[in-house]
């Protein structure tokens, strides 16, 4: 693959990560502290996968959701930290607490 030697291609791609680099960072570091704490845990590498790809995805959703809670995109590794350290399953627990309380399910007899 040859490098093209456009000048404009390379500034519109560091733009383009200059733009992103805190998401894709966060995203980074949650997938990556997802695959050490399966690896402290004495997971398989399936589980490594997948738990830091699930981490990685859930880091993405939340950081596009800070927005709209009024924070700053600043705060895209602190999310992305506490999603690969806490992993899916504990925020899936969250999750379904938040949702209970708010939104209470019907009781069926």
């Amino acid at each position: 693959m040859t490098m093209p030697d456009k000048p404009d291609t390379w500034a519109i791609l560091f733009a383009w990560l200059n733009q992103y680099s805190p998401v894709l960072g966060a995203a980074f570091l949650s997938a990556t502290m997802a695959v050490l704490r399966i690896t402290y845990g004495g997971g398989t590498r399936r589980q490594m996968l997948v738990e830091g790809a699930i981490c990685g995805g859930l880091t993405l959703t939340i950081i596009s959701g800070l927005e709209f809670f009024g924070l700053p995109q600043s705060m895209a590794t602190f999310v992305g930290g506490w999603v690969g350290f806490l992993g899916v399953e504990k925020i899936r627990s969250i999750a379904d607490r938040v949702t209970d309380f708010k939104l209470p399910g019907r009781k069926t007899d």
